[in-house]
């Protein structure tokens, strides 16, 4: 079974040491086959979120799709597609979260959303000149699948990982995403920039089917690269089993018990008090996480930083991110996970106040590397710390309130941001007002009680598996 405690690794001679390969797989939190197979998911969406969600199609957005429009209408069609995106995954996660716990179902409901995401990402291969309406679609069902099927491939982290390893595990996931997110988008920018790599036509006077190939073929490679390496999840992964509630028939309708168990959860979210504040938590420092992640290329681009730089100063963080995320595994083991987390919220203040008054692109490479160093390892302990402290047999249930929390929490903070712009003339004031989400999540953070939150955790499992 999934969720039985694993054995600690061993040596075949108890005497002798082991193996470096697997000294290195320990120090990771890779160790197991089905904690490979299931970081290897991260690799597989993160080549949509570095080349659909942040450098490719946003400015194919807006230069094809939308070259018909004024840009201002363009970008707000795309933020308007964000929006929408959002909403549906905030409505639909809690739902479907809770049906696949009553069925036995995360890995079924993971598939359809990747689905849904690879067929949409690879069918922006068909966007051309002014088809907005078209790109706007495709890209909300594209975001929907991603963040939809995150969801589920959460959920899965406290069945396959032990409590003394869950957070190497999330934090090891985060890096093998920032590897095959950053992997892909350099692969594609390298043709995108220079056609001839792939025998693509080159030249400025190109038609304009053939211009925009390159582009295309790049939303088609995200598409097959999602899909091909989702198979080690799917296939290494087990679908943990299903636990009824005393109440609950196993043939009892689905969607009828999801709502119920929903209703339930709600009312018995005061015992899980610990996991509730950690989410809301999370919730408020991630608002100011997301953005930074959002305003960047949009506050470069304001500052006078050449396009060129701010693809490259997102390549920066990916590659800066992938050892310093398996350092925050490490740190969380050293510190403890809350304090490593307070230390990330730290440094993201302190990238507030260097943020103010940068001019150049070398300090905007700066910049970029001091947020590499805390993106990813700050995420993935949040991650872990959630899991850590919901009971497993509900836990696609409580992610899909994660997500509910996460996905409208990502609406306030770009608020604030654009008041801010009104209310100081741009965005060096504005990128001050972020340090508050940090402050006050940073401030919740510290009232959580983890040990009591695990404690209620493992209670709840136990009465569960005795009824």
């Amino acid at each position: 079974m999934a969720d039985a405690p694993h054995p600690a690794p061993r040596a075949t001679n108890p005497g002798a040491p082991l193996p470096w390969t697997r000294r290195v797989a320990l120090a990771l939190g890779l160790h197991r086959p089905e904690l490979r197979a299931w970081s290897m998911y991260d690799w597989a969406v993160s080549a949509m979120q570095t080349v659909i969600m942040t450098a490719v199609f946003p400015i194919y957005f807006i230069s094809v799709a939308g070259a018909d429009r004024p840009p201002e209408q363009a970008t707000q069609a795309l933020a308007n597609a964000n929006t929408l995106a959002a909403v549906v995954i905030a409505v639909l996660s809690p739902i479907l979260g809770a049906m696949a716990d009553f069925r036995a179902a995360k890995k079924r409901f993971l598939a359809v959303f990747m689905l849904i995401g690879v067929f949409s990402t690879a069918g922006m291969y068909f966007i051309q000149h002014g088809d907005l309406l078209l790109a706007a679609t495709l890209f909300v069902l594209a975001l929907a699948g991603a963040t939809g099927s995150m969801t589920f491939y959460e959920s899965l982290l406290p069945h396959i990982a032990d409590e003394h390893e869950i957070d190497r595990v999330s934090t090891a996931a985060y890096a093998m995403g920032y590897i095959g997110g950053g992997v892909l988008l350099a692969i594609n920018l390298a043709w995108i920039s220079n056609p001839g790599l792939i025998g693509l036509p080159t030249g400025d006077d190109l038609p304009r089917a053939q211009a925009t190939l390159p582009a295309r073929l790049a939303f088609v490679s995200v598409g097959v690269w999602w899909l091909l390496f989702s198979i080690p999840m799917f296939r290494g992964v087990p679908e943990p089993a299903r636990t009824l509630e005393s109440d609950e028939q196993a043939g009892a309708n689905a969607l009828r018990v999801a709502f119920a168990r929903l209703g339930e959860t709600l009312r018995e979210m005061r015992h899980y008090k610990q996991a509730f504040l950690a989410m809301l938590a999370f919730t408020i420092y991630n608002d100011g996480i997301q953005t930074i992640i959002k305003m960047a290329t949009a506050f470069g681009t304001e500052i006078g930083i050449a396009r060129s730089d701010l693809i490259t100063a997102i390549l920066i963080v990916q590659f800066v991110g992938i050892p310093c995320a398996f350092l925050f595994g490490s740190l969380a083991g050293r510190l403890g996970t809350k304090r490593s987390i307070l230390l990330g919220l730290a440094v993201y203040t302190g990238i507030c106040i260097f943020a103010y008054g940068i001019n150049s692109a070398r300090e905007f490479y700066i910049l970029a590397i001091l947020v590499g160093t805390v993106q990813g390892g700050t995420q993935a302990l949040s991650r872990s710390l959630f899991a850590s402290m919901v009971p497993k047999h509900k836990s696609g249930e409580f992610f899909g309130f994660y997500s509910v929390f996460e996905k409208f929490g990502g609406i306030l903070g770009p608020l604030v941001f654009s008041i801010a712009i009104g209310q100081t003339g741009s965005s060096r004031g504005a990128i001050l007002w972020v340090i508050a989400f940090f402050v006050v999540g940073g401030a919740l953070l510290t009232r959580v009680n983890i040990p009591e939150g695990e404690r209620m955790a493992r209670e709840a499992d136990a009465r569960t598996r005795r009824a």
